[in-house]
C-alpha cells in the first residue's frame, strides 16, 4: 500500500480506572490530521519559529503540563505579563494549524457506575478516534493510501513500540483496524486497512505530538468544566471535524458515557 497524504499524531492523558484523580475523573484523547505538504511547510515551520522567538532555540518541548506549572524552560511564566504574551502567541500558533482534530473524552466515573465490567478508557477512546479519522481519510478519497498514527511511546524504560505497554496498544489498534472490536460487530465496513502505528519516543522533538499535547486536556475541561473560561478550546473547537457534510463540531467530538 503506497504512503497517503496524510499524518496523525495522538496524545492523551491517564486511563487509569483504579486510580481516578477527582479533579479530572476522565480520559482524553485526540487526534491531530495534518495533509503532510501542509504539516512540511506550515505547522513545522511556525512551531519552530514560535521557539526561536520565546527560548532563542528549538530543542524545547512543548508539554502542556510543563507550560501550566511552569516548570523547567517554562519557569519564567510565573511572571504574570510575559505569560499573558506567551499564551497569546500561543494560542494563535494554535489558531492557524493546518490541521484536522478528532477527539474523544471518557467520563471515568460514569463508566465504572454504568458498567459492571467497564471497557479501558483508552480502547474506548481509541476505537471512536480511529473510526471519526478512518472517516475523515474516505471523505477525501485517500483511504485506499497508508496512513501513519503517531502515538507517543507508553513505555518509557523500553525503546520506543517494544515495551510491554506499547506492546498492548498496538494489539488494541490492530484489533480495531481489523474490524474485530466487538462494538464493530465483525462488519466489513467497519474495518480501517488504511491505517497504520507508529511510536515516538516521550523525548522526541516531534511537532505534532507536541501540538496533540497541548490540545487534549482543553478538550477534555471543556468536557469537564463546560461553563469555565477556556480560550484554548476556544480555538480548538474550530478544528474540530464537522463531519462529511459540516453539520456539527460534535462530530469530531465522542464523549462518553
Amino acid at each position: 500500500m503506497e504512503f497517503g497524504e496524510y499524518i496523525v499524531y495522538d496524545e492523551s492523558g491517564d486511563h487509569s480506572m483504579t486510580s481516578i484523580d477527582g479533579n479530572y475523573p476522565i480520559f482524553s484523547l485526540a487526534f491531530c490530521i495534518f495533509k503532510k505538504s501542509d504539516y512540511v511547510l506550515i505547522a513545522v515551520p511556525a512551531m519552530q519559529e514560535f521557539k526561536f522567538r520565546w527560548f532563542g532555540h528549538d530543542t524545547v518541548v512543548m508539554h502542556e503540563s510543563d507550560i501550566v506549572k511552569k516548570r523547567g524552560p517554562f519557569h519564567f511564566l510565573q511572571y504574570d505579563k510575559i505569560r499573558e504574551r506567551f499564551l497569546d502567541d500561543l494560542t494563535m500558533v494554535i489558531k492557524n494549524m493546518p490541521m484536522t482534530v478528532v477527539a474523544s473524552v471518557i467520563r471515568k466515573e460514569n463508566l465504572k457506575r454504568r458498567y459492571a465490567r467497564p471497557d479501558n478508557p483508552y480502547q474506548l477512546g481509541l476505537l471512536f478516534c480511529m473510526e471519526k479519522t478512518h472517516a475523515f481519510i474516505k471523505h477525501q478519497g485517500n483511504h485506499e493510501q497508508r496512513c501513519h498514527i503517531v502515538c507517543e511511546s507508553r513505555s518509557p524504560k523500553e525503546k520506543a513500540g517494544q515495551g510491554k505497554e506499547d506492546a498492548a496498544l498496538e494489539l488494541e489498534f490492530r484489533r480495531i483496524a481489523a474490524g474485530d472490536h466487538y462494538l464493530q460487530g465483525g462488519r466489513e465496513e467497519s474495518k480501517m486497512p488504511c491505517l497504520d502505528i507508529v511510536f515516538a519516543s516521550k523525548l522526541a522533538n516531534s511537532t505534532g505530538l507536541q501540538i496533540a499535547d497541548l490540545i487534549a486536556r482543553p478538550i477534555g475541561l471543556r468536557v469537564l468544566k463546560g461553563g469555565q473560561p477556556n480560550r484554548a478550546f476556544d480555538v480548538i473547537s474550530g478544528k474540530l471535524w464537522r463531519g462529511p457534510v459540516g453539520k456539527s463540531q460534535a462530530f469530531g467530538l465522542k464523549v462518553f458515557p
